[in-house]
């Protein structure tokens, strides 16, 4: 696994003026691979502003080509550093800070069957959404240390059909790992829905 980050040249506006909605960033991500074969590996990724800059995070079973990478960024910002070895010093116990943007969704019964998907809108349940997948991801949280810290929509547009709002909810705080296993995966799989689009993307640092 590969954990790579470019900074995007956002005073550069002829340069990004693609870069519109969630689909755009998602093809841009795609083509910062030379796949084999036509086959297609899972990315994560998410958007992170830091101070007066805005970067582009990206975990991948590949390393993506910089020069791509750089399409719409910053010339030589993109850099890729080896996951595995980070991922595999989590152990039961530790205490970690982490960030996380999500998709906030359940599925509404009809009839008696799961039917369609329905976003959570309100930072109650959008918080809920989050603690109640905690454990079954392999850690656990406190109510208390855990903030939303920024809720909204994002554009996603795909061809062929209507664009759609997808709601967005990024949180930050303190989690403790109960199951190294489940917690790896959930580092290098992701977490919840629409994960090609920019959810779902977890990072953790030592406390």
């Amino acid at each position: 696994m590969y954990i790579s980050r470019v900074e995007l040249d956002i005073y550069n506006r002829q340069k990004i003026r693609d870069l519109t909605h969630l689909g755009a960033y998602h093809n841009w991500v795609e083509q910062s691979f030379k796949e084999e074969s036509g086959v297609r590996n899972r990315k994560l990724w998410r958007l992170d502003k830091i101070n007066d800059k805005k970067y582009l995070l990206l975990v991948s079973g590949e390393k993506p080509d910089l020069k791509l990478l750089e399409k719409y960024g910053v010339t030589g910002s993109a850099v890729t550093k080896e996951y595995d070895a980070y991922i595999s010093k989590v152990k039961n116990g530790m205490k970690l800070r982490f960030r996380l943007v999500t998709n906030p969704v359940h599925a509404v019964m009809e009839d008696g069957k799961r039917g369609s998907e329905k976003p959570h809108i309100t930072a109650e349940f959008q918080k809920k959404f989050f603690i109640d997948r905690a454990i079954k991801n392999g850690f656990e949280v406190n109510e208390n240390e855990v903030n939303i810290v920024e809720r909204g929509f994002e554009l996603l547009r795909k061809s062929g059909t209507k664009p759609i709002k997808v709601v967005k909810a990024t949180f930050e705080g303190v989690l403790t790992v109960v199951d190294e296993d489940k917690f790896k995966l959930l580092l290098e799989n992701g977490f919840g829905k629409k994960k090609a689009y920019g959810f779902g993307l977890m990072t953790v640092i030592p406390m």
